[in-house]
């Protein structure tokens, strides 16, 4: 294209891609000065206007606003120091729109009524300081005053969302958050963490047994009774192997696992459940006492 070309409004919008309503707005705004007009009055534009306009569609079509895109078709601002501003800007509204995103599908989800989309709402919206004080919270309803070993199972059931979480993480955060709110739960993990120094044999080493079981095997044959041997529980073992089962642990530990970027945990209730099984089956007497 000739630099000396002058183009009339029409041909303008046409090597633009845009409407000759629009390049008369454009134009109007001095964002396409004309280069002056025929002898019937109409506007005239320089061969030049045909890129500012390209700079002007795709500023606008990206989100830019007008008087950011006249200080950069004016020299008055850098491009790469606005493009850095406006996806910054934009990292900022999708946090917003996740924390959104995040309280719809956690209503959609959980039938969540409206006593309570308050809460949920807060849940996604706090900040990372008030995350971190609602999870201090929880854990020391849960683990405060008991065993000094605890203190290492605080720390491994922290959730720490990143400062540029995914989709993901979001809802996970706004669902464990939510999940730190049950009573019923935070006494039965209480109940549970409280049991271990009283066991002839710490529940956990129990646990960790009963968690290495083949669950393809049958409970109800030699396998379970081979297991029910090896492992050898107490009635009060068993008592906290129940306690052990509530699938609300299994789901806040999957969902630690997503916020902090943790590989998936293996539910212990699926081993849990095939433990008592064997017990019913082979020994009942120990659940009866």
């Amino acid at each position: 294209m000739d630099d000396d070309e002058v183009l009339s409004i029409g041909e303008l919008a046409r090597r633009s891609r845009l409407s000759v309503k629009a390049v008369r707005y454009y134009s109007d705004l001095g964002l396409v000065p004309t280069a002056g007009r025929d002898s019937a009055g109409r506007r005239r534009y320089s061969a030049d206007a045909v890129a500012r306009l390209g700079v002007v569609r795709t500023l606008r079509a990206l989100g830019v606003g007008l008087k950011t895109i006249r200080a950069v078709v004016g020299r008055e601002a850098e491009l790469s120091d606005v493009a850095a501003g406006e996806a910054e800007a934009i990292e900022a509204w999708i946090k917003v729109l996740q924390a959104r995103r995040a309280v719809l599908l956690a209503v959609a989800r959980n039938g969540v009524g409206w006593e309570e989309i308050e809460m949920v709402h807060e849940l996604a919206a706090m900040s990372a300081q008030e995350r971190r004080n609602l999870i201090k919270k929880f854990l020391y309803e849960v683990f405060g005053g008991l065993d000094a070993w605890l203190a290492g199972i605080e720390r491994t059931l922290t959730p720490e969302l990143p400062d540029d979480p995914t989709p993901e993480q979001v809802d996970a955060w706004v669902e464990l958050a939510e999940l730190t709110q049950d009573a019923e739960f935070r006494t039965a993990l209480r109940d549970l963490a409280a049991a271990q120094p009283r066991t002839p044999t710490p529940v956990r080493d129990v646990i960790a047994k009963v968690a290495g079981i083949n669950l393809e095997a049958d409970p109800h044959g030699p396998d379970g009774a081979e297991a029910l041997h090896h492992i050898n529980p107490t009635p009060a073992d068993l008592a906290r192997i129940r306690q052990a089962q509530d699938p609300r642990r299994d789901r806040y530990l999957r969902l630690l696992a997503t916020i902090n970027g943790w590989a998936a945990p293996t539910p212990l209730s699926p081993a849990l459940e095939w433990f008592e099984k064997a017990t019913r089956h082979h020994s009942p007497n120990l659940l009866a006492r």
